[in-house]
């Protein structure tokens, strides 16, 4: 018996994604980012001064913060003051390292910019949503630069994605939402480049140990996912120049 999914969502069937752009007006780029039920504010600021280890460098660089804020979820999540959590802390390095990776940062001498994930609404997903979110906000902002004239070059060498795909019972399943990641056997999330090339992988044997096969299975399947959310991203991106 296969898995019924909301919405006679088929198995391989990216929830409905909006971007809505520059939804923070102080940024240099910003997004409203919903994939189903998940909503996510990317917004991408200047800092101020580039970390000593860049300077030594001559290179540019890019940092990330995730936030789930606590209406964000039922019950509430408690905020976090002072310091973020484990949880936390682990989703915005990922953020980071997946946006470092598509930049050239040479091209960025001088410059430091701040990406902020803030989870307005979580139901599964966040960590793909805000890596998917941040690179259009991303965009945004450097263009906002290039216009200003404080780079001389776009140092975005490739789009970058993230989706998740898991197992329940021996069904995959593509882009997970919370009810489907809580029952799921196996789930990964997956973080790619334009260039069909793997940035991250999380994959984790919730219940069960999960064949080579099934690993190769996941694979496609989520880089089909990751397709049509380059086309959004470009289709967006398009329409905002």
């Amino acid at each position: 018996m296969s898995y019924l999914r909301k919405n006679n969502r088929k198995y391989n069937e990216i929830r409905k994604v909006t971007v809505i752009p520059q939804f923070c007006p102080a940024a240099l780029g910003s997004v409203l980012y919903t994939c189903g039920n998940t909503q996510v504010i990317c917004a991408v600021s200047q800092s101020p001064q580039v970390p000593q280890h860049a300077m030594d460098k001559g290179i540019g660089w890019l940092t990330a913060e995730y936030t789930l804020l606590p209406y964000a979820t039922n019950p509430r999540t408690e905020r976090r003051n002072l310091r973020p959590d484990g949880r936390s802390v682990e989703i915005q390095r990922l953020i980071g390292r997946s946006l470092r990776t598509v930049l050239h940062l040479e091209a960025m001498q001088g410059i430091s910019l701040v990406v902020d994930c803030d989870v307005l609404q979580a139901d599964g997903g966040t960590r793909t949503a805000s890596i998917s979110g941040a690179y259009i906000a991303l965009q945004l902002a450097v263009n906002s630069l290039l216009k200003q004239n404080a780079l001389d070059e776009n140092p975005i060498k490739a789009q970058v994605t993230a989706i998740s795909i898991g197992y329940i019972g021996k069904e995959l399943l593509l882009d997970l939402d919370y009810e489907e990641d809580s029952q799921c056997d196996v789930d990964m999330n997956l973080v790619m480049d334009s260039k069909n090339n793997i940035i991250e992988i999380q994959g984790t044997g919730e219940k069960r140990s999960y064949s080579i096969n099934e690993l190769e299975s996941m694979l496609q399947l989520a880089q089909d996912g990751i397709q049509k959310i380059f086309k959004i991203q470009n289709d967006m991106l398009k329409l905002s120049l």
